[in-house]
């Protein structure tokens, strides 16, 4: 997690991408119940995760944020993947990390056009801000 958070303050130096053969032994001793294998396989994708983050621009999420999201998805398919498939963790995984920034994305649109009773909608005659609020008025008006 320290890399992680190494990006996000700045300092991007992800740990170097696992070899064939590393990623092999790491996965068999995923699929053994080791945890320190998750977390190196997590760690060493990270870079996979930015590089995926970084094609994507979603209106009130920041990079850091997508990423953060990237990172859920990330998790998500180490903890689902099979070894069994043939199928290599990476490709496994960038299809998890794209459709996990995809699904904010689409809950994203759905709330697009939510307003609040407190957005300003105009301003009165002395230059004070008229929220829908005051338009609806309450139960005391």
């Amino acid at each position: 997690m320290s890399v992680f958070l190494g990006y996000i303050t700045g300092r991007s130096e992800f740990p170097p991408a696992l070899n064939r053969a590393e990623e092999a032994e790491l996965i068999g001793k995923l699929d053994a119940g080791d945890h320190n294998a998750r977390q190196e396989l997590i760690t060493h994708n990270l870079r996979l995760v930015s590089h995926i983050a970084r094609k994507y621009q979603i209106p009130g999420y920041g990079a850091d944020d997508l990423i953060s999201i990237g990172v859920i998805g990330l998790i998500k398919a180490v903890d689902s993947f099979k070894s069994a498939s043939g199928t290599p963790l990476g490709t496994y995984a960038a299809r998890c990390i794209e459709n996990e920034i995809l699904m904010t994305l689409r809950a994203s649109r759905k709330r697009r056009g939510d307003v609040s009773l407190s957005d300003p909608v105009g301003s009165d005659g002395e230059g004070n801000d008229i929220t829908y609020q005051d338009i609806l008025g309450t139960d005391a008006d």
